[in-house]
């Protein structure tokens, strides 16, 4: 049996096991809140969906490349991004607990108005669009080059089975599968890194000796991710529809977890860019190294790829459905929450037909929300409607400097791959804080 026809028989049994698995939601509740009952789901729960729902393709892919690309540095620069689950976790904590807010859509309104939480949704929306293409993008080339037919129907197979299961439970299924494909993660990776260490040319001082602790090999990446973490989750409702769910304690507590757990599993991915770059390979690190140690390893590979992919895509479609049902009161009903799903399934497919990069779906998108970072870190600050779109009017302004290469190269203090995003992040969100705070000192 072909390599091929081995890939597709994992997408369409992994995807008929989950569908046969899911729980079936026939109320609201179990559909867009994951309510079964008076259960809620516990803090392993939590975290594994947390964890898996953002170890999804595009990251581990990212990973592995910038393994490749930066050694060591580039796998932790990537893992940056996890800072975000403990800053998520603990302005949750403190929303819920100190400020009596359900959601995130309560808070913006009853601070700044409907206006402000109609433009965060849209941001939103742009978010959960990304997540869909970015995501089933990675899938398609494990099936052929793109632009072929393979590729093609790849994605929207995948797509189609992701959304089958998705369409069952909503919001119970996603964080039901997440604990069933977080354990595979787990178990695929550690046969993964097995392999990788008993080769006879590899070894942690070949690791050690992969990076170099610079700026323009990995530390500008690094920096910008941990500037984006102050604002990049709170535009994620994968991430923030799970900070509602449960008691506010094993929220916080599960959110800490995912993030040190979450950092590990992508460091620990990146290894495999790190290899490949120890044998002088090219192209996608994930890919190379499989073809390199044969079919087993790289079916290994691929069934990571798929179990991610399909954890992140029906979480996607799980938010989309709950922000239009529920956070904009567009519908509450099952049927138009179901509806949802498939709308977002088919729009968020047409950039995959437009050859977009997978890796400039979290870095541009990370700068376009930068103004969101005095919102949430400041919340108990009484400020005026006019500072939140002062600061994310701020940071889509530097977002689009970023996205059309206008910022000045003045202000670029560091060399090397990611040294503008990293400045005209800091740059950006510097300006944000003060055009954030200005009306507050201006009212005094």
């Amino acid at each position: 049996m072909s390599m091929l026809s081995w890939q597709w028989i994992l997408v369409v049994a992994s995807s008929g096991l989950l569908f046969w698995l899911s729980p079936w939601a026939k109320t609201p509740a179990q559909f867009f809140q994951a309510a079964q009952g008076k259960i809620k789901p516990n803090a392993w729960m939590l975290t594994g969906s947390l964890i898996i729902s953002w170890i999804f393709a595009k990251s581990i892919t990212n990973a592995a490349n910038l393994g490749l690309e930066f050694g060591w540095v580039g796998g932790l620069a990537y893992a940056g991004y996890y800072l975000s689950f403990a800053v998520a976790g603990i302005i949750i904590y403190q929303l819920r607990t100190k400020g009596g807010f359900e959601s995130i859509h309560q808070f913006l309104t009853q601070r700044f108005g409907k206006g402000a939480m109609a433009l965060f949704s849209f941001l939103i929306v742009i978010r959960l669009f990304n997540e869909v293409w970015s995501n089933t993008m990675v899938i398609g080339t494990y099936f052929g080059d793109m632009g072929t037919t393979a590729y093609y129907a790849a994605i929207l197979v995948f797509t189609a089975l992701t959304l089958l299961y998705a369409l069952k439970g909503g919001l119970s299924s996603s964080i039901f599968t997440d604990v069933i494909q977080m354990v595979l993660f787990t178990i695929l990776l550690m046969v993964i890194l097995s392999t990788i260490f008993s080769a006879p040319d590899f070894s942690s001082e070949t690791i050690a000796a992969s990076g170099t602790w610079g700026f323009d090999t990995g530390l500008n990446l690094l920096l910008a991710a941990v500037l984006q973490s102050f604002s990049y989750p709170f535009h994620d409702p994968v991430l923030t529809d799970r900070g509602f769910i449960t008691h506010p304690k094993i929220t916080r507590k599960s959110f800490l977890w995912a993030s040190a757990l979450g950092a590990g599993c992508i460091f620990l991915f990146s290894l495999i860019g790190v290899y490949a770059q120890s044998q002088g390979m090219e192209g996608q690190a994930a890919v190379e190294v499989g073809k390199a140690f044969g079919i087993t390893i790289l079916l290994v590979i691929n069934f990571i790829m798929i179990t991610s992919a399909a954890s992140t895509l029906d979480s996607t479609f799980s938010s989309f459905s709950k922000l239009l049902s529920v956070d904009l009161h567009m519908g509450k009903n099952l049927t138009f929450g179901r509806a949802a799903m498939v709308g977002i399934a088919v729009i968020g497919t047409i950039p995959v037909f437009l050859e977009a990069e997978i890796l400039s779906a979290t870095t541009i998108s990370g700068t376009m929300v930068i103004g969101l970072t005095p919102v949430f870190c400041c919340w108990k600050l009484k400020a005026p409607s006019v500072s939140f779109y002062l600061s994310v009017g701020c940071g889509l302004f530097f977002g689009l400097l970023l996205v059309l290469e206008l910022f000045p190269r003045e202000l670029l203090f560091t060399s090397g791959k990611y040294a503008p995003l990293l400045w005209v992040n800091l740059w950006g969100i510097l300006s944000c804080f003060i055009l954030y705070l200005l009306p507050i000192w201006i009212k005094k």
